[in-house]
């Protein structure tokens, strides 16, 4: 065989196909999708509570809604209900100025704040974002804001411009930016990046078993009816979902030692990934066969970005944060997430990943029921009879 035969054999267009393919669809997706980094910080939603009843309170306050650079900024709201959106992902940052935040700085107390509660179960960008804002946003206070109006504060008490300037400069240590975070996360880049993860090693194992099971159905097709075949499928991929679910476990724990408490959920949770991600991915493979993996992979790729790991639904491009909404890795990621880390409940996505996968199954079996030819069951143990009578 020469060398531009091979080339022309089924494997070799394949595989040549298959690396443009992938080359194209990674970079076509992740590229255009990271672009919302910085550039949709804007989009991010906060909340600013201003409960001082003096007039610094409401300079700030106003200072801040007029620079900060957020599209939505929600100051009709108290600040217990911003905490609690906070948890929830729903806001990005809250900035509290407290009620006597006023007559403190007016007699150069120490004792009170303005806080800045970022929350650190979600996205990475929005965390680490938010964390650079309040620094900014500190360092400008401090310098603009605490020294001059100290300064104008003593000179109207009639204390000599000279030594209102020294005094400004010791009151200056009275304004504190308070960085509160809420939902922390244990150090290590590995903790952050456990919820994807977790949720990525259930999902492409699922992908690659959608692929192989799908296949031995078409291979046992004739042996018994389709719907007892798709109920075998069903099963395998559970089997496997478990298994695999505790060799995730026994790793994650190996690794990042979470609370002992937390292992039920969190094996039940991956167990529940693998069963939606393998129904979720089996419909393009039961509808189009081996082919359907073209379609799987930029579907996966999307998910990476859509899943809320690294960015949040607020700053994603439209095309990423419909995929969101029905995505298996959304889901799972914030489920992890609230289960781990966070103070919210984890009901939520649970249930919409459920809901995910129940759609995904159903559509299986239509196209297993409407596409897939009926074929005729052949008695195996009956042929077996007639040919050892045949023989005899």
């Amino acid at each position: 065989m020469k060398f531009t035969q091979f080339l022309k054999t089924k494997g070799a267009i394949g595989s040549i196909f298959m690396g443009i393919f992938y080359a194209v669809a990674m970079l076509g997706i992740f590229l255009p999708g990271y672009t919302a980094i910085p550039g949709s910080i804007d989009k991010l939603p906060i909340a600013i509570i201003n409960d001082d009843k003096g007039e610094y309170g409401e300079m700030i306050a106003d200072q801040l809604q007029e620079n900060l650079p957020f599209q939505e900024i929600n100051t009709h709201i108290t600040n217990d209900e911003a905490i609690k959106k906070l948890g929830k992902n729903d806001l990005a940052l809250v900035v509290h100025i407290p009620e006597t935040f006023s007559a403190d700085m007016q007699n150069g107390e120490i004792s009170s704040s303005i806080d800045f509660t970022v929350n650190e179960a979600g996205a990475t960008v929005v965390s680490s974002t938010m964390t650079s804002v309040v620094t900014e946003i500190n360092n400008q206070l401090s310098t603009q804001f605490s020294q001059q109006t100290a300064q104008g504060i003593l000179m109207n008490f009639n204390v000599p411009e000279a030594q209102a300037t020294e005094m400004a400069a010791m009151i200056e240590s009275s304004y504190v930016g308070n960085l509160v975070t809420i939902n922390e996360i244990p150090d290590g880049m590995h903790n952050n990046m456990l919820p994807m993860f977790l949720t990525m090693a259930g999902y492409v194992g699922a992908m690659i078993a959608a692929l192989q099971l799908v296949a031995a159905f078409k291979e046992s097709r004739g042996k018994a009816s389709r719907k007892r075949l798709f109920l075998y499928v069903q099963l395998t991929a559970l089997i496997i979902a478990v298994l695999s679910s505790l060799a995730a476990m026994g790793i994650a724990y190996l690794v990042n030692q979470p609370s002992g408490d937390l292992f039920l959920s969190m094996f039940g949770q991956q167990i529940l990934n693998y069963i939606v991600a393998f129904n979720f991915t089996a419909m393009f493979v039961f509808l189009i066969g081996e082919g359907g993996m073209i379609l799987n992979i930029p579907v996966l790729l999307m998910q990476t970005l859509a899943n809320g790991a690294t960015i949040s639904r607020d700053m994603m491009y439209a095309p990423y944060e419909w995929m969101s909404y029905i995505s298996p890795m959304y889901y799972s990621v914030q489920a992890y997430f609230a289960n781990l880390y966070g103070s919210n409940s984890a009901s939520p996505y649970i249930w919409g990943m459920v809901a995910v996968g129940l759609g995904a199954m159903l559509i299986n079996a239509l196209i297993v029921a409407f596409v897939h030819k009926s074929v005729p069951v052949v008695n195996e143990a009956k042929n077996v009879k007639n040919t050892t009578e045949v023989m005899a």
